[in-house]
């Protein structure tokens, strides 16, 4: 059987694979939100799909709910930098992800100061 034959689990069950991919966007971060450290329950994206952005993992950050509730569809880093939670490390991260180099982003992540945020 040739690689290109073969039929994969992800193929058959589709959310089998998306589930996976969101585990892995949570475990990558330490399943916390990338805008302001707490616990990550969801994934927002930079580009708001309402705008054209699309489902891929430069434009998927884990966050928790309150962060994705706010940002809503707005301008990612406009939205960011507003916020009283703002740490310019994480703002570097999250043009990091945009630009697709997650791991530069992990690496800025962890220097970034865990928030506060109780809202």
């Amino acid at each position: 059987m040739h690689k290109k034959d073969a039929i994969y689990l992800d193929q058959l069950c589709p959310k089998i694979s998306n589930k996976s991919w969101r585990d892995s966007l949570h475990k990558i971060t330490k399943y916390k939100c990338i805008y302001c450290g707490n616990p990550s329950e969801s994934l927002d994206h930079l580009h708001p799909m309402s705008k054209g952005g699309t489902s891929r993992t430069r434009n998927c950050v884990p966050c928790c709910l309150s962060c994705n509730g706010k940002k809503s569809d707005t301008e990612v880093l406009s939205w960011y930098r507003k916020q009283k939670f703002y740490d310019p490390r994480r703002a570097m991260a999250i043009r990091a992800w945009t630009e697709g180099d997650i791991s530069l982003a992990l690496r800025l992540l962890q220097w970034a100061k865990p928030s506060n945020q109780k809202e």
